[in-house]
């Protein structure tokens, strides 16, 4: 079992690897971040579906069940992860677009992944932090690409900004230490895993502090935006009503 589980977690990557070489070559006048993040949206979607009916329907529950044994789905999906967190961190320290912070949550996700399935057990809980991490991506990538085309200040970017930062408040922040708090409760899990959900939910609050500064700017920019529309309509009202004398 073991010895296919490295098998497994190549073929993964060379998957995400074929695709992103399909998408740059479907894309060509586009940049290689595109296809990248049309690659990163793949695996958001799939692994926010795959992770949500692991844990919610094929289970075990994470919140009860934390340490125990990994299942075969279970380990499917975390090898299709594997591979993928494997192929962005490349990517990102080969085109050196992201931050040391983006890096150390990839690092701090394929050591979690690569511990759970070489020790047989606390996928659950795993499986339930990739399911809070990836249910924001798309709405991220979604972000980009209406920027990309121009198209992030309408309506659309506005709702995508909105709820990304509901999603990561009550998933990743507050569903989130709820996890970590069962985890860290319950003897079954092995220290370092426990410690390594310890991390990964200190930097969801790093994150939270820039998506909190990143919508307070916003807010103000559309509060002022507001006032500056709402006083030119008062000055229009009042002129038109002018008394010539």
């Amino acid at each position: 079992m073991l010895l296919a589980l490295p098998l497994r977690a190549a073929c993964s990557l060379m998957a995400w690897l074929s695709l992103y070489a399909w998408f740059c070559h479907r894309y060509k006048h586009r940049s290689y971040e595109w296809s990248c993040r049309l690659v990163t949206l793949t695996h958001g979607i799939l692994a926010t579906c795959l992770s949500a009916y692991i844990g919610f329907i094929d289970g075990p529950w994470p919140l009860s069940h934390p340490g125990s044994p990994n299942t075969t789905l279970q380990v499917h999906g975390l090898c299709l992860s594997l591979g993928y967190f494997l192929f962005d961190l490349c990517w990102c320290v080969y085109f050196q677009t992201e931050g040391a912070l983006m890096l150390a949550h990839h690092l701090v996700s394929i050591v979690g992944i690569t511990a759970s399935l070489a020790l047989g057990e606390s996928a659950a809980e795993v499986n339930a932090v990739i399911f809070g991490s990836e249910i924001t991506n798309p709405l991220l990538q979604a972000r980009w690409f209406l920027k990309e085309m121009g198209c992030y200040h309408s309506l659309a970017g506005d709702m995508v900004d909105f709820f990304f930062v509901v999603l990561f408040t009550g998933v990743r922040i507050g569903v989130g230490a709820w996890l970590m708090y069962c985890e860290l409760a319950s003897p079954k899990p092995r220290w370092y895993i426990k410690l390594g959900g310890v991390i990964m939910y200190a930097v969801s609050w790093v994150f939270m502090v820039s998506i909190c500064r990143f919508a307070r700017r916003k807010s103000m920019k559309k509060y002022h935006a507001w006032r500056s529309q709402r006083g030119e309509e008062l000055s229009l009202r009042t002129n038109g009503h002018l008394k010539s004398h």
